[in-house]
Order: structure tokens, then C-alpha cells, then sequence
């Protein structure tokens, strides 16, 4: 895990600095990649789920891990070959060879993520269950460790490659990540083999079906059964539906396997809705709508608002130490008040810590202008509203090009290193009015984590133990995508308002996005409770509770 983790958060942080460098310094190739990888997932998350669902534990991790890392080593290849003869590449077919390669870069850096995806669903949803052999305490702890490693890893990867960038070249580390790709393959392949021997539980999967009969048997079933039952009179329906049924089988193979890669999605996302952990799992989806992380985003309107890059890294490695608190906090409440519960009180110091976020919007020094949104009211307001920002704004940096600047104004001028922007020009003698909303702002970004991450642990052990085993891959894999959907939104939010004086209202959205997922999973616990003590009341004689009058319950 600790080996897959740290792959995974080097080379994405990587892929993406080496794709603003092809493209000039330029963040179209990665905004491109961005798009292309939320789509993928959001439309392959239930077919890699059932994949993982219907092929042995062994195989699945292996296939997964190999295509992984190969696609990456690959990928280093072809970038390492780019970087070297960039201007040759550029004369070859009047520059489309260029364009070829980046589609390569784009397409293999994709479908690594893919594997990781499946790799991810397959270790820390399914094998981690069954390795713990269902224990709930042991689980949680698995689940706490796991999610410490990558919290360590998250911070710890990006800065080891980007220092290799740093100190050497883009080829030297596309070479870096090409020789751990190829030593971490050959290690967590042996691992995984000798995790599954030691297991023999791994290798107990229900019988593996083949991709292009599974439609085929469910048609002949539907036949069958049709036959077996008593005889129906012959009508209209009756008739259609034989010769729908004689249609379909004698489709092309080609057809017939894209109308089960088509029952196959529609089939993941129904058999997601009738889980009875969907509205936790909604809940956690909901969570990813938000600008209050340590992103691009909101680094970048720290900067506007006078945070130094230091400052940043610091409140960073602040920030992992209190999502590491959380993964203590979540394992302890669990113990002491139950899983549900633990869900209720981390949502409720999540959202507790968020308030804080909310009074940075109106606090003193925030740049928030709202006149920015309104284009129609009239001269006289907006001559007022422009008169107040005028005097709220005294703090901002002058970006060039006027106060409508987007949040990362001049691409060309900006260092990436560890989801974070480094301006070059930015003056240094230019000291804010009032730190007091960027201070409640990250203060409760940062304090928010512990329960955040505990919230998180909380819907992912519900996930691990509420769904059956024969759905657990494809369950996952929709979440996976409904995950990427919505974090697809707040991009979209800072598209549609990108300037700082704009980042107020997202703060806003934010908030509201996340106390409508905390309110899910509140529904969620309402009714897991209810259930809870309906059947203590059918296995409990309700004569035996105190100030019940003994009764006959057979009927209920």
C-alpha cells in the first residue's frame, strides 16, 4: 500500500508539471488531462468495478498493478523522448507529430489512472475486508493506517520528485519516476503473491463468468423460466418480446458486447441506488464540491490575499498533521460510540470548523464584491458597492491587467511545486490591511480536516461492511465516479467566477454543497437507527421491556 500510494502521488503530481512544461508553460494540456480523467472514470467506474467483481482477487491486482506501472513507464518514455527533441518533434508533419505525442502522454497518463482505480478498489475496499476476516475493530484500524500512509505519502512524494526536478532536468525526473515505476512493480507484485498465499480466504470468490456470455445466459434464463412456467395465452406482448429475445441473440458479437457494457453501467448505478449505505455514500460525494482544500485554487487566492509560499508549505504540513488526527479520532470514537455515531460527530465538528470559513467571507480584509455578479443594477449602487471594494481591496496585490484577474493571472510567471503556485513578480513590500479573514479562513480549512478524514473513514467502513461481496467492486467504482462528478462541479464554480473578489461566494457554495452531503448522511443514521431498533423489538419479546404489557407478537 505504502509503495502504491507513493507511485500514485508522485507521478500525479509530476504528469502534471511536465505537461504545463510541453505546452509552454501553458495550463490547457492540464486542463485537457483533468477533463479526460474524471470523464473516464465517471463513465468506466461501474464496468472496472464489475471487472474487479467478476475475476479472481490474484489476477485483478496483478492485471491492475501491471497495467499501471507499464502505462507510466511507458508514458516517462515518451516524455524523456519529447523533452529531448522537442524542436525536431515540432518540424515533423508541420507540428502535428507534437500533438501526437501529447495525445499519447494524455491517453497513457489515463489509463494509468484507470488501473489505480482498479487497484485501489480491489486493495483497500475488498481485499483489506477479508484479510481482517470482517473484524469491524480490525477493519478500522486497517482502514486508519491506510489512510495515514497516505496522508505521509501525499506530502512527502510530490516533494521528493519535485526536488529530482528541481536540482536535475524534466528528463532526469521522467527517468526517476521511470526506475521506481519498474523496482516498485517488481516489489509490490511479490507482496501482493505472498499477501494471497498467506490468505487463503483471498482466493474464495464466486465463480467467474465470461464477459461476452453473461448477456447471452441472462437471455436464455429469462427463456427458460419462460418455459417452465405455466403456459400464458398467446398476445400481442407475449409475441414481441419472443422476437425482441430472437433479435438480440442474433446481433454480432460486437453489439451484443456493447449492450452489456450498457446493462453492465445501468446495472452498477441501480444496484449503488438500492444499497442501504447510498445516502452515506451520496453524503462523501457531496464533500468533493468544494474550494476549501489545499489545491490550486486556494492557493492561488492566498497568494492574492498576501500568503507567502513558506507560509503555505507550513500550513500544508499543518494541515496533514491534523488529518492525521482525525484517522486517531475516528478510530477511538468508533470504539467508544459506535460506527454511526461516529459518522454523526465528525460531520458535526466538519461543519462546526467550516463556520469559520464562512465568517472569513464577511471578516475584515476579505476582498468579496459582490457587484462583480450584478452588471444590471444601477450606476448609483454600483459607483457605492465599487467605492466600498475600492476600500476593502487596499490589501490585494496590484495584479497587472485590472481587478477582474482570474485567481492564477499570468501562467508564465508561476513555479509549480506540490499543488501550489510561486509568483515571481509579486512585490514583496506590499503588506495587507487585516489578515483576519485569511486567517479564519485557512484556520478553519485546517482544523476542518480532523473531521473531515474521520467522516471519510467512517462512510468508507460503512461501504466495507453494508455491501454484499458479489457487489462490493461495482458499488466502488460507482462511488468512485460520482466522486469525480462532483468535484468535476467546483471546477466548473471557479470557471464561472474566477476572480479573488468572486472566492467568497464560492466559499458559500462550498458550504452549502457540504452541509447538504452532511444532511444525507444524517438521513442515513435516522433511518440505520430506526432499523436497528425495529429488529431489537422483533428479537426481543416486547413483554420483557419494562412498561410493556406482555402480548402476543407473532404477527409482527
Amino acid at each position: 500500500g505504502a509503495l502504491s500510494m507513493w507511485g500514485d502521488r508522485m507521478w500525479h503530481f509530476a504528469i502534471s508539471v511536465f505537461l504545463i512544461e510541453l505546452y509552454g508553460r501553458n495550463l490547457l494540456l492540464t486542463a485537457v488531462f483533468g477533463l479526460v480523467v474524471a470523464g473516464s472514470v465517471l463513465m468506466l467506474g461501474a464496468l472496472i468495478g464489475d471487472w474487479v467483481d467478476r475475476n479472481p482477487r490474484n489476477k485483478v491486482a496483478h492485471a491492475s498493478l501491471f497495467i499501471q506501472n507499464i502505462s507510466v513507464t511507458v508514458c516517462s518514455i515518451v516524455l524523456m523522448l519529447v523533452f529531448s527533441y522537442k524542436q525536431r518533434i515540432e518540424q515533423i508533419w508541420d507540428g502535428w507529430l507534437t500533438v501526437v505525442c501529447y495525445t499519447v502522454v494524455i491517453v497513457l497518463a489515463d489509463v494509468a489512472n484507470l488501473a489505480s482505480t482498479a487497484l485501489t478498489i480491489a486493495i483497500q475496499r475488498d481485499w483489506i475486508v477479508v484479510i481482517t476476516g470482517y473484524n469491524r475493530g480490525h477493519l478500522a484500524g486497517m482502514n486508519a493506517t491506510m489512510r495515514r500512509i497516505d496522508q505521509v505519502t501525499n506530502i512527502l512524494a510530490p516533494l521528493a520528485v519535485g526536488q529530482v526536478m528541481t536540482l536535475a532536468s524534466n528528463v532526469v525526473g521522467c527517468g526517476f519516476i521511470l526506475g521506481w515505476n519498474l523496482v516498485s512493480l517488481i516489489v509490490e507484485f511479490f507482496f501482493l503473491s505472498r499477501v494471497y498465499r498467506i490468505v487463503p480466504a483471498l482466493s474464495v470468490k464466486p465463480p467467474v463468468v465470461e464477459v461476452d456470455q453473461v448477456f447471452l445466459q441472462r437471455v436464455e434464463r429469462r427463456m427458460s423460466q419462460g418455459n417452465v412456467a405455466q403456459p400464458q395465452p398467446l398476445t400481442e406482448r407475449n409475441c414481441n418480446t419472443g422476437l425482441r429475445l430472437k433479435e438480440i441473440t442474433n446481433l454480432p458479437l460486437c453489439f451484443r458486447r456493447f449492450r452489456w457494457l450498457v446493462s453492465t453501467c445501468k446495472d452498477g448505478w441501480r444496484a449503488y441506488y438500492r444499497q442501504p449505505v447510498f445516502l452515506a455514500g451520496m453524503g462523501l460525494a457531496f464533500l468533493y464540491t468544494t474550494v476549501l482544500g489545499f489545491d490550486c485554487i486556494t492557493t492561488g487566492y492566498a497568494y492574492t490575499q498576501g500568503i507567502s509560499g513558506s507560509l503555505l508549505s507550513l500550513l500544508m504540513g499543518v494541515s496533514a498533521i491534523t488529518g492525521l488526527m482525525g484517522t486517531v479520532m475516528f478510530t477511538r470514537l468508533r470504539k467508544s460510540y459506535g460506527l454511526v455515531n461516529t459518522g454523526i460527530i465528525s460531520s458535526c465538528i466538519h461543519l462546526g470548523c467550516l463556520l469559520l470559513c464562512v465568517c472569513s467571507v464577511f471578516a475584515p480584509g476579505s476582498p468579496m464584491d459582490l457587484s462583480l455578479l450584478m452588471p444590471y443594477i444601477t450606476s448609483n449602487s454600483s459607483s457605492e458597492l465599487g467605492g466600498m471594494a475600492s476600500q476593502r481591496q487596499k490589501h490585494t496585490y496590484p495584479l497587472r491587467g485590472g481587478s477582474n484577474q482570474p485567481l492564477l493571472p499570468d501562467r508564465s510567471s508561476i513555479h509549480w511545486t506540490n499543488n501550489t503556485v510561486l509568483f515571481d513578480n509579486v512585490p514583496s513590500d506590499t503588506a495587507p490591511e487585516s489578515y483576519i479573514s485569511i486567517i479564519l479562513l485557512f484556520l478553519g480549512v485546517i482544523t476542518a480536516r480532523i473531521g473531515l478524514w474521520s467522516f471519510d473513514l467512517t462512510v468508507t467502513q460503512l461501504l466495507q461492511e453494508n455491501i454484499c461481496e458479489s457487489e462490493r467492486g461495482v458499488v466502488n467504482g460507482v462511488q468512485s465516479s460520482m466522486n469525480y462528478l462532483m468535484d468535476l462541479l467546483h471546477f466548473i464554480m471557479v470557471i464561472s467566477a474566477p476572480q479573488p473578489q468572486h472566492f467568497g461566494i464560492l466559499v458559500i457554495i462550498s458550504v452549502l454543497f457540504i452541509t447538504t452531503g452532511h444532511t444525507m448522511y444524517f438521513l442515513y443514521a435516522h433511518k440505520a437507527k430506526r432499523k436497528r431498533l425495529a429488529s431489537m423489538l422483533l428479537i426481543r419479546p416486547l413483554g420483557n421491556i419494562p412498561g410493556c404489557p406482555k402480548r402476543n407478537i407473532k404477527g409482527t
